[in-house]
């Protein structure tokens, strides 16, 4: 015995007394089946480019006639003429972003001060309660939301909250950024006084 304590083997019980066993290895990982976003990225892709927006779950196509909606661009005051000047908001368009990236942007904004995905009119499918609690039947309304612009959207002169939905009226003005480019949404049945 004493020679092996020389040796420098040492007696194993008395190193180990009161040492706790090794814990056991732990199990190897499990799959995860989860949803990895990968395929919803692809799903909003728009010419390679991965848009910032995804529709919500009541998104639903613009109504159509006679219930359409009109956008009218105005610089200065004054109409912008040309094509494209007018855009006619009926189905199948569930939504129209405004940007810098004439890649993916159905209204080009092409002032520096616009970010690249600035924007989104937005239609959606509501059903509202009156103040009984009573719901009529669901309805198509337009929204604006900004997309965490750099410089802000415009709502009748006001900064909208970036990632909030904003119902819009006929007659609303929507500006991006410091654009002088008005676009005036209006409902086609009250252009003619409906």
């Amino acid at each position: 015995e004493d020679g092996r304590r020389r040796h420098g083997g040492g007696d194993r019980g008395d190193r180990d007394r009161g040492a706790s066993p090794p814990p056991p290895p732990a199990p190897p990982p499990e799959p995860v089946f989860g949803l990895s976003g990968a395929l919803a990225e692809e799903a909003n892709t728009v010419n390679g480019t991965v848009l910032k927006y995804a529709p919500p779950p009541d998104a639903t196509p613009a109504p159509a006639p006679p219930s359409a909606w009109r956008l009218y661009v105005f610089k200065g005051g004054a109409p912008v003429g040309g094509p494209g000047a007018t855009l006619s908001l009926r189905p199948p368009t569930t939504a129209v972003l405004f940007g810098r990236d004439r890649a993916v942007a159905d209204i080009p904004t092409d002032h520096p001060s616009c970010s690249k995905q600035h924007a989104v009119l937005q239609f959606r499918r509501t059903v509202v309660a009156d103040a009984h609690g009573l719901t009529g039947p669901p309805t198509v309304r337009p929204y604006l939301v900004d997309l965490e612009s750099a410089n802000g959207t415009l709502l009748n002169g006001d900064r909208v909250e970036a990632g909030r939905f904003y119902e819009l009226r006929s007659g609303d003005v929507v500006r991006c950024g410091a654009s002088s480019r008005e676009y005036v949404l209006l409902r086609e049945d009250a252009r003619k006084g409906g």
